[in-house]
Order: structure tokens, then sequence, then C-alpha cells
């Protein structure tokens, strides 16, 4: 970490901290509003869940105990998840902090750097042995994100204005990517799943993995799925 850094992480910890009736006061709530904005620009969707008025006592508590690590406030808001799994509001919306990791990882996708997708051409020109022994490496801007809870659906009725009822009895895995600048967000069938987490070694051991999970697994629908959302770098 630089000099810079550490001086700047110092200097924005005394100023959110700073509680006294001072000249520091104006600049200290417009950082916190700045802050607090920024998380409610992030976590939408966990906003309208519990309210204008919860959440920013939500954001406001999580701003006064996590002050940013780096001056970019896109990069603002990655612990925020887990603080809400340890808030009191965590014991009657147990799924809330898993919506807000979804959204999180909405952010940090469209925040990340941009690299070549992997494409059907490029691998369609791999003779059969070099194209089980390939591997495959996510790109930048892909996110999976798992719960125990419909997520997927949860973000998805939340959308609009009347939110129907949703079965909490579903998990859903899903997968965040960003093809160009286009946010893309898709739900993996647990087969999908493990094909995915077996990035950073081979294809022929990523559908291995796959096929224990579902023996009748469409590898190639699957794969041609992941080429149009940039799943994998080149």
């Amino acid at each position: 970490m630089s000099l810079e850094l550490e001086q700047w992480q110092r200097e924005t910890a005394a100023v959110l901290l700073c509680d006294g009736d001072d000249d520091f006061a104006v600049h200290r709530n417009n950082v916190r509003g700045g802050l607090a904005e920024t998380l409610a620009a992030t976590f939408p969707v966990t906003r309208r869940i519990v309210g204008a008025k919860v959440f920013a006592g939500l954001a406001d508590a999580f701003v006064r105990s996590a002050p940013p690590r780096a001056p970019q406030l896109s990069a603002y808001g990655a612990g925020f998840a887990d603080f809400i799994a340890g808030h009191e509001i965590g014991r009657p919306l147990p799924y809330l902090s898993d919506v807000a990791r979804l959204e999180n990882a909405r952010a940090e996708s469209y925040f990340a750097a941009d690299a070549a997708a992997l494409t059907p051409a490029r691998m369609a020109a791999l003779s059969p042995e070099d194209m089980a022994a390939a591997v495959l490496a996510l790109h930048p801007a892909t996110r999976l994100v798992q719960s125990r809870f419909p997520i997927h659906r949860i973000w998805e009725v939340n959308q609009r204005d009347d939110v129907p009822a949703v079965d909490m009895g579903v998990a859903e895995t899903v997968l965040v990517t960003r093809p160009g600048m286009a946010m893309v967000m898709r739900k993996l069938s647990a087969a999908d799943t493990a094909l995915v987490q077996t990035a950073g070694r081979s294809l022929g051991e990523a559908a291995d993995a796959a096929m224990a999970v579902d023996a009748g697994f469409d590898l190639q629908g699957a794969l041609a799925a992941h080429f149009t959302s940039a799943t994998f770098r080149d």
C-alpha cells in the first residue's frame, strides 16, 4: 500500500468518526452523505425491501464502521452484505444479505476491467485434444453468487411496481457478467455452476465436474450461453 493511500485512509476515517461540533462538521456530513448516496445507488433493491428510512440508518451505521479503503466511490460497499448479515435486521430478513451480495456483484461487474471474451470461433479453431486441454479463465467482470434463497427472483420482482409473492424455499445461483457494457444476470443450474467454479482448470476437467452433478448436462448448450454472456476471457 502506498503512503499516499494510507494517509488518505487515515484522514477519511478521522473525518467520518469525528462527531464534535467543530469546523469539520460540514465536511464530515458531506462525506457521510456522499457515501450513503453511493450505497443507495448500489443497493436499490435492498433499500426498497427495508424502506428508505431503515436503509438510511443501515447506511449511516455502515459508513461509521467501515470507512472507504480507496478514493473510488464505485468500490465502496463491498462489505455491506456482511454488515447486514451481522445486523439485527438479518434475523427477520435472512435473505437480505444475499440480495445485497447480488447487487454488489452487479456493481463490481460493471466497473471491472475490460478483456477480450472467449468466442465460439476461438474454440472451434482448436483440435479436439487441444480443446479438452484448454483452460477456462473467468472474465474479469464475471461474478457468481450462490444463495439458499431465490435472490434472482427477488431482484427481478423488485423491478416492478407490484411485487408478487416469492417462494423463499427455492435456492438460486446467479451468474453476473458484462459483455461489452451491457449487464447480464442469469440463473445457473447446479451442473453449470460446477462448470463455472472449475474455471482455471481444463475444459475436460470442467466438463467432468458438471457431468458428475448431472449426467445429462448439455455442455454445448451451456458453453453457447457462456459465449453469449462473456463468462470466460479469451
